[in-house]
């Protein structure tokens, strides 16, 4: 007799305020991640050498913020996946089923990097988090701010970033 034991795909890639919650019915996506787009939005940052762009897929939503970068096998260079979050805190995000290392570079509501966590460790459910309040949150791939001397302090701008009506700082 053959027994058959499900097979249960847990948790988000990441999650908000220090709490884990079990999505149970979250599953990899059928379709590979959106190709960049000519008007795809862009996050700015400045650095030593000049402002360097970040082509970011737009999340914004609790299902979206909490699948986050979940599954995907590969980031292009220079893209990333910027979270719009609801409220300005101390946000914490870990990174169960996420296949790729990360940096996590927070942004505050005045758009100056608040913190950055480098070369998240993929499949871990290690709380990250800077301990200063941010607004959005910029994944990129890990070892990239490093690599263009992203520091704490930067200033931010968003070129074709939605905005939200409550969000005076946009």
């Amino acid at each position: 007799m053959r027994r058959i034991l499900p097979l249960l795909v847990a948790a988000a890639a990441c999650s908000s305020g220090g709490k884990r919650e079990d999505v149970s019915n979250v599953s990899p996506p059928p379709t590979p991640p959106p190709a960049p787009q000519a008007n795809q939005p862009r996050v700015l940052i400045a650095t030593p050498t000049g402002e360097i762009a970040v082509r970011a897929e737009v999340v914004s939503t609790p299902p979206t913020i909490q699948r986050g970068l979940m599954f995907r096998q590969h980031l292009p260079l220079d893209a990333g996946m910027l979270f719009l979050m609801e409220e300005e805190r101390d946000h914490t995000f870990y990174m169960r089923n996420t296949l790729i290392p990360l940096d996590m570079i927070f942004i505050g509501r005045d758009l100056t990097i608040a913190g950055i966590v480098e070369n998240a460790e993929p499949r871990t459910e290690t709380l990250r988090q800077v301990g200063k309040p941010s607004l959005y949150v910029l994944e990129v791939n890990g070892g990239w701010t490093r690599s263009h001397q992203v520091v704490p302090g930067a200033k931010v701008r968003f070129d074709g970033v939605p905005s939200r009506p409550a969000d005076p700082a946009r």
